[in-house]
């Protein structure tokens, strides 16, 4: 049985992709599942966060996002029995490639897969689907009638969050990166209170969104990540898509949440002193959250996908 690895090189420039057979899975411990796999997502390899929490090797499985179905479970397993349809992520430390026919994998990384929801839709959404769920449920405490900007909206992050808003009585406002990214916007239903077009690096999110708030400002913020220098020291990428730190904190309302992806976010004291006036708060968005604690990721698996089961995701890929 075959599974995929990548090798990083000495210079870390290059990586490299190989199949390396794999001998018949150990008897199952007490807690872990074995599970066939039947689709795994391919998601973002991040090197830099390996490296930062020891845990380099020689080789690195692939794929983390998986579902499938349970074949054995180990004698202290609760949750699941076999031929039981399950979806997870795999925790970094995992030695099993979700790219391979079996792996095996503690029961509290797992949950059981809807009904209605295929096998790829649910690898190829979970992760973003706890992200969306961490940052407007847990992070931010979405609640009816409040007002949410949501950065990169046709992003999958950002698809997945807008219809949970929706689905809790918010009021969304998106930004788009393309005019095929507004089409898309304009067209889901129910419908965005405004799509900003920053494409052309022409709109001001910040007066966008106090016009559309009647100057109030907005309850939640959920970005995609932020400018945080002035523009000549930053790339014309970035100038163009994301908005300043300033931006954000201008268009956040009284007791607002901004939750920002950013992870170098820098605030210097007349930022902080302008949040504290605001009595509003930041949260980081780790996208490994659920990996401190296995336990806690089995409760954010198990609540977003009982809110997908009466289809109020849409589950865009």
């Amino acid at each position: 049985m075959k599974g995929l690895y990548f090798q990083k090189s000495s210079t870390d420039e290059e990586i490299t992709f190989i199949f390396q057979e794999r001998e018949n899975l150990p008897v199952i411990e007490d807690n872990y599942v074995k599970v066939q796999v039947k689709a795994c997502a391919l998601s973002q390899i991040n090197t830099k966060l390996l490296a930062e929490m020891k845990m380099e090797k020689d080789f690195f499985p692939v794929g983390r996002e998986i579902a499938g179905i349970v074949l054995d479970v180990g004698s202290k397993v609760s949750f699941f029995q076999p031929d039981d349809e399950v979806v997870g992520i795999l925790p970094l430390d995992s030695e099993d490639p979700g790219l391979c026919e079996v792996v095996r994998v503690h029961e509290h990384y797992l949950v059981h897969k809807p009904e209605k929801v295929t096998w790829t839709e649910a690898a190829g959404t979970i992760r973003d689907g706890v992200r969306a769920y961490t940052a407007l449920h847990y992070l931010s405490h979405l609640s009816p009638g409040k007002s949410v900007l949501i950065m990169d909206g046709a992003s999958a992050l950002g698809m997945i969050a807008i219809q949970l808003a929706h689905h809790r009585g918010a009021k969304v406002i998106s930004t788009a990166g393309s005019l095929e990214d507004k089409q898309c916007l304009e067209r889901l239903r129910p419908s965005i209170a405004r799509v900003i077009d920053v494409s052309n690096g022409k709109a001001h999110v910040a007066e966008s969104c106090l016009e559309e708030t009647g100057g109030l400002g907005v309850d939640i913020v959920l970005d995609a990540g932020v400018r945080l220098y002035s523009k000549d020291d930053e790339p014309a990428v970035k100038l163009q898509l994301l908005p300043h730190k300033h931006d954000i904190i201008t268009l956040l309302g009284v007791g607002g949440h901004w939750v920002t992806t950013e992870e170098n976010l820098q605030l210097d004291p007349p930022d902080s002193h302008c949040l504290f006036l605001k009595g509003a708060t930041v949260a980081f968005l780790n996208d490994e959250v659920w990996n401190l604690s296995n336990v806690q990721q089995g409760k954010y698996l198990s609540t977003y996908l009982k809110r997908c089961d009466g289809e109020v995701i849409k589950w865009s890929l």
